[in-house]
């Protein structure tokens, strides 16, 4: 179990150093056309180029607007990955049914760790649970984060447009982007802890660690980096509040009758 709950740790942590590394690797002036990107290396005449692409289609599609050609490829890529997320769900729902059993057996066999572990995998196995299931959504939004991340960035055409006032190439005023992409984070962050911590124990202090590291990267990154993690976030909080809250009331409204 201890050896489980490490590869979660360092699968979170490993996404926190992945995010910090292209906010410091990258120059701030650097851009590349998408036709660039199609003879550039495999990731990104492969990935980040159709990524660009449609960027730039929906742009065309939209009036020429970057920052609505932004929202659109948000939705149309959370919603492309939202199977994974129900899965999350899922694996995550099973865990806390099997709390009590598995309080149970840490108690039962508190001086054999040994026995701990066999008997917590039986009731893994019994109950159809993977521990790791959770994981799945983390590990391919990885990739994709990074490929929209890269198709927005080095975009000269993003950087030349504004969207609500909003020059879309420069960090916003007033830490007036920074501000919402951290409070958006942390309000999705604080909808999924209470869920995940039951499923991964101290993840709860790794999730608040997001809003911070959100708000100092945008400080830096040009408004549309900011804008498309607000797009994101208020996804996610939507997203959540079906499967989490809304779930949840509906639950309790049933116990009470």
């Amino acid at each position: 179990m201890v050896l489980r709950g490490n590869r979660k740790w360092l699968l979170v942590l490993g996404m926190v150093l992945l995010i910090a590394m292209l906010s410091g690797c990258t120059s701030p002036n650097h851009t590349t056309s998408t036709e660039d990107l199609k003879s550039g290396n495999i990731w990104e005449s492969n990935v980040v180029y159709y990524f660009a692409l449609t960027l730039d289609k929906f742009a065309e599609w939209l009036g020429g607007s970057y920052g609505l050609a932004i929202l659109l490829i948000t939705i149309i890529v959370r919603t492309a990955i939202l199977p994974l997320t129900l899965k999350q769900y899922r694996s995550s729902k099973a865990m806390q049914a099997i709390q009590p059993q598995m309080a149970e057996i840490k108690k039962k066999h508190k001086d054999n760790p040994q026995k701990q572990q066999e008997e917590t995998m039986k009731l893994f196995q019994a109950n159809k649970v993977n521990p790791m299931a959770g994981c799945l959504p983390l590990l391919v939004q990885m990739p994709v984060f990074m490929a929209l991340y890269n198709s927005i960035y080095g975009n000269p055409e993003v950087r030349t447009h504004e969207f609500l006032g909003l020059q879309l190439g420069e960090p916003g005023p007033w830490y007036f982007l920074p501000l919402i992409a951290a409070a958006t984070t942390f309000v999705q962050s604080k909808m999924m802890q209470k869920q995940q911590t039951q499923a991964m124990p101290g993840m709860g202090a790794m999730l608040m660690i997001f809003p911070v590291l959100i708000f100092v990267m945008a400080l830096n990154f040009p408004s549309a980096l900011p804008l498309y993690w607000i797009f994101s976030n208020i996804y996610t909080i939507v997203q959540n509040y079906f499967l989490y809250v809304r779930s949840s009331n509906k639950g309790k409204e049933a116990l009470a009758k």
